[in-house]
């Protein structure tokens, strides 16, 4: 008869799958990370644009670049927090940039990993340390509530902690608030707590754990015109520009809204309506 010990070992290895080995990086350019098995799984087809059409944000778009290049290089560079206005294209940029970054250097791979599991960073990690190729760990839309511990993951990613964040891993993350966690949280932790500085230091001062902070604002009429203007010219979707302009204007009315994602929605019905594929 076997050691009861082994057989609850044997048990509990059923019900928990050891994690799989990690993948072979060449066959993609673009993976998600999914723990519990932890797994790196590839992404054949990127949904992004292209970085020029990324327009009225090009100061933010240059930076981003010229980091990445560096990094793709085996420079320094820093990590990167792209906070804002929603809608004006910090997720689509991040995409974009490794694209077209991507294609001078294809060891430049782009893992996904969602905020609900950023506890299980530490082990992602571990598959990427010491691999040749070199990876921008993205997290999309990070942000944090007033009982939300997942930041204390990522403030030992970014300090690196005993071991060190890998030097072959740059992390970027997209957020609406520039203190990843929202202004009337900050002021009550502030109001009430025994010692309100320490209370709120920990999480306001994650932000500034990132070297590199862009900032995304609302754009005016004229920059979403334009970017409305960019995509037709790129795609080959013919109009007139006053109709056009009072189109456009007519759509962002009735969105309440004037973005980079409003205008991607009005080409979008557009092309629909001229009989343009797109893709």
């Amino acid at each position: 008869m076997s050691d009861p010990l082994e057989r609850v070992a044997a048990a509990l290895e059923r019900l928990a799958p050891a994690p799989e080995a990690a993948p072979d990086f060449g066959q993609a350019a673009a993976f998600v990370w999914h723990p519990d098995p932890d797994r790196l799984a590839p992404v054949r087809t990127v949904n992004r644009v292209d970085v020029d059409l990324l327009l009225g944000i090009e100061r933010s778009r240059d930076t981003l670049l010229q980091n990445t290049r560096q990094f793709a290089a085996g420079l320094p560079a820093n990590n990167a927090l792209l906070w804002g206005a929603r809608g004006m294209g910090k997720s689509s940029l991040v995409k974009a940039v490794h694209g077209a970054v991507h294609m001078n250097y294809p060891d430049l791979k782009i893992i996904e990993i969602q905020r609900e599991d950023l506890a299980s960073i530490g082990r992602c990690l571990a598959h990427l340390r010491g691999a040749r190729e070199r990876f921008v760990l993205f997290c999309d839309d990070l942000s944090f509530s007033h009982d939300d511990a997942h930041y204390k993951s990522l403030k030992a990613v970014l300090d690196g902690g005993i071991e060190g964040r890998p030097d072959n891993v740059v992390l970027y993350a997209t957020s609406n608030r520039r203190h990843l966690m929202p202004r009337d949280m900050i002021e009550n932790e502030r109001s009430s707590a025994i010692s309100p500085s320490e209370a709120v230091e920990e999480k306001v001062s994650l932000s500034d754990r990132f070297g590199l902070w862009l900032g995304f604002h609302p754009c005016d009429q004229d920059q979403y015109l334009a970017m409305i203007r960019g995509y037709c010219d790129a795609h080959g979707v013919e109009i007139e520009e006053e109709t056009l302009r009072a189109e456009a204007i007519e759509w962002q009315a009735t969105r309440g809204s004037r973005s980079g994602r409003v205008a991607w929605q009005y080409f979008t019905d557009l092309a629909g309506r001229r009989g343009v594929t797109l893709g």
